[in-house]
């Protein structure tokens, strides 16, 4: 499915930091729809100062979009994490020339969350949208340990459907709506591990 306002697949490009401008080229698979460039945009403005050396989560990677994007203006490091092989294989090799060390895992989202948790700053969530995916993943990233204190979670929905019901200790930070496309910005209080 492809958002109303993106462009096809082929490529898209990076929005800020030191890659600013490059394009970076999207394998062709069924699904995948990069996020648009004015979310991304306004999603990375309310993030200039979390992203600063972050530890990334990218758990629906896809395109990589969202965690390239990080990178490019100072997150620390990224996993990524997705399960269509050829995309992951895809996306391992944008990663390369770009010459950043970042970590791709091939595996199902849910499956990449029963596994041996770390700590992430920033959690960015854009499961396939016919999935439903979207609230097991928020209550295992919570409930097995993913999220640092104070850990901020980014969540794509359609906007004409309702979010699920968030972990106690969220709460949500900002929000914004791009054609039929819902995101929001959740902080997590913090809490005593």
């Amino acid at each position: 499915m492809q958002h109303s306002n993106s462009k096809p697949a082929g490529k898209y490009r990076i929005i800020g930091g030191r890659w600013r401008g490059k394009k970076i080229i999207i394998t062709d698979a069924e699904g995948l729809r990069p996020t648009p460039d004015r979310v991304r945009e306004t999603l990375f403005n309310w993030l200039v100062k979390p992203i600063a050396n972050a530890a990334c989560l990218d758990l629906f990677a896809g395109s990589g979009a969202l965690g390239i994007e990080a990178l490019s203006r100072g997150a620390s490091s990224v996993v990524f994490v997705e399960k269509n092989r050829r995309v992951a294989s895809h996306l391992g090799k944008q990663l390369d020339e770009l010459a950043v060390d970042a970590e791709v895992v091939c595996a199902d989202a849910m499956d990449y969350l029963q596994k041996q948790p770390r700590k992430f700053d920033i959690v960015f969530l854009d499961p396939p949208y016919q999935g439903k995916l979207l609230e097991p993943a928020l209550r295992a990233l919570e409930a097995n340990g993913w999220l640092g204190n104070d850990a901020f979670i980014y969540v794509e929905n359609p906007a004409r459907e309702s979010l699920p019901d968030f972990p106690p200790g969220w709460v949500l930070w900002r929000e914004s709506k791009a054609g039929q496309v819902g995101y929001y910005l959740f902080r997590r209080q913090h809490m005593a591990d």
